[in-house]
């Protein structure tokens, strides 16, 4: 099995522009949707509120009486700070652990896939599947699947109405049926400042904010301790998490001002919105003395990204297709979250497999095997050449 030379143009081409999410996505987007022009094909353009980011779609067979999505985000994370043998942005072809791989920030998670889908746009338009192919590539995936709301959203308007959804994260083209949901917010505590040897006449931000900070230790151990198992996760528990605090500007004045970030990490069978629901009402619980003291005391929240957790079946059409396909047997389940929950939740039936491993995402000298790129490419091959499958299920 070799990677055709187009397929890695394409990915390597991609691998070269700069998304990361801070920056614009438009050249690759508009590299995308000025390729498709040339086959005949117009994508459907969604932007965020400044336009400097877009969303694409389109479809690739129009008029086939349904569809099957091929999703993938097009921002990557920075590298700032990690310590890279060579240019993130070079796309490198060289001898890996894994053998002749692909390198450069974002080949894993998730150019290549997106560049050896839309390598076999031709190939998917003279197709004789009974399928059309949707092309759906998102902006802000990895900092709050912002961007393929929108998506799905313009999708509904249009009463666009896919068969399923591929996501192509990367699982090494092993089909994933599960994974837990991201939910981040962010808590501001306003006390009252006072010199420290007078602290009954002050509210103590920090130390109002660590007492919610523990009540979230509280529920993670919890959780570890009473949540039943799901079985396939590496934790097959939810968990919370603190990930910065910031608070205080001198060691005698008690603090007015305290800031958290936390998240909860869901399992398919739990309930974020009750885990925030219940942090909130214990943090609201502690405002009354508070505000005996200072009026204006008190908590906000502010919700930083909500990622669905996705809970897909080893017996829908699509995974079943997906492991055809594949040639794999068996499924997985990821520690990482994705789009597939939001697709899955606007009534999608999805399924998270695409090239490469998380193992090497987000990390220095990023990479993808050129053997994973292959299974990619005939995976894509197999896609064109399918003539039935069973859809609906029985």
């Amino acid at each position: 099995m070799t990677l055709s030379p187009q397929a890695l143009e394409f990915a390597q081409t991609l691998v070269r522009m700069n998304t990361v999410s801070q920056n614009s996505n438009l050249e690759l987007i508009h590299f995308i949707r000025d390729h498709l022009a040339r086959l005949g094909v117009k994508s459907r353009l969604t932007f965020n509120d400044s336009k400097t980011k877009a969303n694409l779609f389109a479809t690739l067979g129009e008029g086939k009486p349904a569809g099957i999505i091929l999703s993938g985000h097009t921002d990557t994370v920075p590298w700032d700070g990690q310590d890279w043998s060579m240019d993130p942005l070079s796309a490198l072809v060289k001898d890996g652990p894994e053998g002749p791989s692909l390198y450069g920030r974002g080949s894993a998670d998730m150019k290549a896939f997106i560049g050896i889908a839309v390598s076999h746009a031709e190939q998917f338009l003279n197709s004789e599947a009974p399928f059309a192919i949707h092309l759906a590539f998102s902006y802000d995936e990895e900092v709050g699947c912002f961007g393929v709301k929108e998506l799905i959203a313009d999708l509904r308007d249009a009463n666009i109405q896919p068969l399923a959804c591929i996501v192509g994260e990367p699982t090494s083209m092993v089909p994933a049926i599960a994974h837990k949901g991201v939910y981040r917010y962010k808590c501001c505590v306003r006390g009252k400042e006072a010199h420290s040897s007078l602290t009954p006449h002050s509210v103590n931000a920090i130390e109002m904010a660590a007492r919610v900070v523990g009540r979230l230790r509280d529920m993670g151990e919890g959780f570890e301790r009473e949540e039943p198992r799901f079985e396939g996760f590496d934790v097959p528990f939810s968990t919370t998490s603190v990930g910065q605090f910031h608070g205080g500007i001198a060691d005698n004045v008690v603090p007015r001002d305290a800031e958290f970030r936390y998240e909860f990490r869901d399992l398919p069978t739990a309930n974020a919105a009750q885990m925030q629901s219940e942090v909130v009402a214990y943090a609201k619980s502690l405002e009354p003395a508070m505000k005996k003291v200072a009026p204006a005391a008190g908590f906000e929240f502010e919700t930083i990204c909500e990622i669905p957790s996705f809970l897909g079946s080893k017996d829908d059409p699509v995974t079943r297709l997906a492991q055809e396909l594949t040639g794999e047997q068996g499924t997985t389940l990821v520690a990482f979250g994705t789009e597939a929950g939001l697709f899955k939740n606007a009534g999608i039936s999805t399924v998270v497999c695409g090239p490469g491993s998380i193992r090497q995402a987000h990390q220095p000298d990023e990479y993808v095997s050129l053997a994973q790129l292959a299974r990619c490419e005939a995976f894509m091959q197999g896609l064109a050449r399918t003539r039935s499958i069973d859809w609906p299920p029985a």
